[in-house]
Order: structure tokens, then sequence, then C-alpha cells
């Protein structure tokens, strides 16, 4: 029987960080507040296509090359540079630090394991009150790959001093949690995005409303 994981690894943006503060600096730099969501989605879409092609890029590198794309190259580099630094200074979601700390007192490894930058991510983990419950932050950028490439889900369970089957991934999209369950881990999806968990996916082996029931849930399993 499977008992409860010895670490968990939260994804970072959308899960843990809310982005929706980078609306303003879009509007602040001449552009729509709704162009968060589509240019995010092709940070997303291009870095996956980057880990497809055997290639790889840093998450500024791609970010700023997709927002480029999704103003019409109407934004100047230092437009650029301004919502770009936004990710540094973004709120945690409510329920990131509840969770966090769920955890971390149970006695679980807790990480981060993201796509976004080291530095960006220690600022946030620092402002937002989140690093005392954090042990150790594994990004793309360190593991030379981006979700959901199998290997970055082991490079982090490594990272955590744990196998990737006593490791589980957190995160809101249902796409991360079928990688990590490709790479032998375990899942949990948190329903504060989605909605509902896509059927062509794996199924995470918990789910909640948020991330304090994905918590607890994971400190019941006995799967």
């Amino acid at each position: 029987m499977t008992t409860r994981p010895s670490a968990v690894a939260f994804d970072v943006l959308e899960t843990l960080l809310n982005l929706d503060p980078l609306r303003e600096r879009l509007e602040r730099i001449g552009q729509p507040a709704q162009l968060l969501q589509p240019w995010f989605m092709r940070f997303q879409r291009d870095s996956m296509a980057l880990t497809l092609s055997g290639d790889f890029g840093t998450f500024e590198a791609v970010a700023r090359q997709a927002l480029r794309t999704d103003t019409d190259h109407t934004a100047t580099e230092e437009d650029i540079d301004y919502v770009l630094d936004g990710f540094g200074q973004l709120p945690a979601h409510p329920d990131a630090e509840p969770a966090l700390r769920l955890l971390s007192e149970a006695g679980i490894r807790v990480g981060c394991l993201t796509v976004g930058s080291a530095q960006n991510t220690a600022r946030f983990l620092e402002q937002a009150g989140l690093g005392r419950h954090v042990d150790q932050v594994i990004t793309a950028e360190q593991a030379g790959i981006w979700k959901p490439a199998p290997s970055i889900y082991r490079v982090a369970a490594y990272e955590l001093g744990t196998s990737p089957e006593n490791m589980a991934l957190v995160a809101v999209h249902a796409w991360d949690c079928h990688g990590a369950k490709r790479a032998g881990c375990l899942a949990g999806w948190c329903q504060r995005l989605e909605g509902r968990y896509g059927d062509v996916f794996t199924a995470p082996d918990v789910s909640g409303a948020d991330l304090v029931q994905v918590a607890e849930r994971l400190l019941q399993y006995a799967g």
C-alpha cells in the first residue's frame, strides 16, 4: 500500500502565486488587461515546444518573446522589463500559506517546482511569507528542461531527498499533474483554476477545492 508522501513539490505560477496584478502592469504600458491570459498561455506553449524539440530557453527569454508577439511588437523592451519585474512582487493566493504550513508542521519536506526564474521565485517566497515553510526551490533552468517532461519531476524528488514515488506534485493545472504521474510521482490537483479535471489526463491521487484541502488529503493518503 502506498503511504502519504515524504515530500511535496508545489507548482508556483498560478498555484501559489496570483498573476492578476500583472494586468495593471499591462495597462500601464498601454496594453489591455485581458492580454494576461493569452500571453501566459503562449509562454507555456512556447516553453513546452522548446522542450519537445530538444531545446531550452530561460524563463525571461521565453516570456519576453511571447509578450513581444502578443503585443504585436508594440511594447518596447523597457515596457517588457516593467511587466516582467512584476513577477517578483506578486502576492500569494490565500490558501498557499496555510497549505504549506500544514505540510511543513507535519514533517513533510516542502519544495517549489517552477518554470519561473530562481530570483523571482525567491523574492516571491520571501515577500509572501512562505519561505519559512519551503525547504527547496527547483526551477526548470536548474533542471535544464521544462515541465511536463518526466525528468524535471525526478530532479525535484532528488533535490527533496526522496524517490519519485514518495513525492507528490501539487498544481492547479491538470497537465502538470499528468506529467508528475507519468514520471512515477503522486499528484494533488487543486480545482481553483480549472474547475474540473480534464479527462484526457491521468487522474490525480487526491484533489480538492483549495490547496489546504489538497494538503489535508495528501496527509491522509494511503493509496
